[in-house]
């Protein structure tokens, strides 16, 4: 037999398809001299689920190198998360920039 089975002596055996695991998008947040670093520490824990501390280390992190990456996810939920924190920026009037880009 030829195709997806093969023969090891008088075993039958199917062969399994390999399955890839889907690309991986980091959120990344860019500094900017408007947007609050409270406002920033709360998108962080509403958003991104991130504990009080670790969102603040993300801000600091922001602030003293101009970019930060708040997490790692599929393309589909790091563009939510970017849309989700743009518009919640837009709303409060911060001109926070939040990209994606392949990890």
């Amino acid at each position: 037999m030829a195709g997806k089975y093969s023969t090891d002596e008088d075993v039958l055996t199917k062969k399994k398809a390999k399955t890839k695991k889907p690309r991986l998008y980091k959120v990344i947040f860019h500094n900017d001299d408007y947007t609050t670093m409270e406002f920033v520490v709360w998108v962080l824990e509403s958003i991104f689920h991130k504990s009080p501390a670790e969102s603040a280390a993300i801000m600091l992190h922001v602030h003293n190198r101009g970019s930060g990456v708040a997490g790692v996810y599929t393309h589909e939920v790091a563009e939510t998360k970017v849309e989700q924190t743009l518009k919640l920026a837009r709303e409060e009037g911060h001109p926070l920039m939040v990209t994606m880009e392949p990890e």
